[in-house]
């Protein structure tokens, strides 16, 4: 029996665009592509594990003998998020896409949000979270009204200056727009997106962002263990994801070096359950800002770490690789998520080697598998594949 699961997503790891990419505008995405050329990119542990086995997957080396199993996931939900990605790995599939706003937020959405909140607002419109800061900081810090901006994915994020609005009153803002936006305008994210700096030249997004998502729609792998008594450990922006619902403890990171440090503390930990990671900047730092020397890095960067966390497993542990959505950093139509097949990389002492599965409809065979393995009986939006990759 499965005692330990330790669930690692690269946030944004795509590996190629998917079928209905062309409804997505994503047509040619190929996160892993994009990258795999790069100098500094080396990533030995996860191509031991398949990676470059999976189908579709053209560039590297197979490992000719796969360490576990593998296998290209494809998303079933009518999305491309953080939000929807991750319901899904937890076994809930959205069939209705979250609202999105390419003309901005409509004006009584605004007048609300400034009669909440006390103060104006300035941008409403799609924007990249950095010219953003170039072209309306300055203002920002001249009058205090909050940077209010969105992108094409389902997000309502305020920026403010970490010395005009503290952090806990920005935090206190975003909480007022999270319960606004319900229903019609019910978006899939409000984000706190505090910056520093002097001037447009100089201002930088500081690692104090915080998520609001909307509550799951339906019971997700994560409730059902926690409901059997499992541990329900979230690293990184997990809890902000799904809003706390399943998590029995919280770990907050400032990025993915904190968040590798942590799985390997973890792995020297006694628990029972899951340990559910989130390495957030591949997507927040790299990929939105078509990074592809950065985002390499940042692979060889965990593939270090997870060369550590193979040697320490024990008897009974189950490692999953896998990625919410693409951001390839090489796609410059723009500078959003990318419709694309993810990972799923599989190691443990209990897991079959050398197991290629193919391709497989719906992220959700995760939380349906991880439900299993550890013992879990758990009515999830997926394909169980605890038999198929555990002796």
């Amino acid at each position: 029996m499965t005692k330990r699961v330790f669930l690692i997503v690269l946030d944004s790891f795509g590996i190629g665009y998917e079928p209905d990419a062309d409804k997505f505008g994503d047509v040619g995405a190929n996160t892993l592509a994009s990258i795999a050329g790069d100098p500094a990119f080396s990533v030995p542990n996860m191509a031991a594990m398949g990676l470059f086995d999976l189908d579709g997957v053209t560039c590297g080396t197979p490992a000719g003998r796969v360490l576990g199993g593998c296998a290209r996931l494809q998303e079933a939900s009518n999305g491309k998020d953080t939000t929807i990605g991750h319901w899904e790995i937890a076994g809930v599939v959205s069939e209705r896409a979250l609202p999105t706003y390419p003309e901005g937020f409509p004006p009584e959405v605004i007048e609300e949000y400034k009669r909440l909140t006390g103060r104006g607002v300035l941008c409403n419109k799609p924007y990249s979270g950095t010219e953003v800061l170039k072209d309306y900081g300055e203002e920002h810090m001249r009058t205090g009204d909050l940077i209010v901006y969105t992108s094409a994915d389902s997000v309502f994020q305020v920026a403010a200056h970490e010395e005009v609005v503290p952090l806990e009153q920005l935090y206190e803002y975003c909480q007022m727009a999270r319960d606004m936006l319900k229903g019609e305008h019910g978006v899939g994210r409000v984000i706190a997106r505090p910056f520093v700096g002097s001037c447009a030249a100089d201002f930088q997004r500081t690692s104090h962002r915080h998520d609001y998502s909307l509550k799951p729609p339906a019971k997700t792998m994560l409730d059902h263990l926690k409901a059997a008594g499992k541990d329900v450990i979230g690293v990184g922006k997990i809890h902000d994801i799904f809003d706390g619902e399943g998590v029995t403890e919280t770990i907050r990171t400032s990025g993915n070096t904190e968040g590798i440090r942590v799985m390997l503390e973890l792995a020297d930990r006694d628990f029972e359950g899951l340990a559910f990671i989130n390495l957030v900047d591949f997507d927040m730092i790299y990929g939105h800002r078509r990074n592809i020397s950065g985002y390499a890095a940042a692979a060889t960067e965990f593939d270090r770490g997870l060369g550590e966390l193979l040697k320490k497993l024990r008897p009974g542990d189950l490692v999953m690789i896998t990625a919410d959505h693409g951001c390839d950093p090489g796609f410059t139509k723009t500078t959003d998520h990318t419709r694309e097949y993810v990972p799923l990389l599989v190691a443990g002492p209990e897991v079959k080697q050398d197991n290629h599965l193919g391709t497989i409809l719906g992220f959700g065979a995760i939380g349906k598998t991880v439900c299993a393995a550890l013992g879990v009986e758990a009515a999830l939006d997926g394909r169980d594949l605890s038999d198929e990759i555990l002796l």
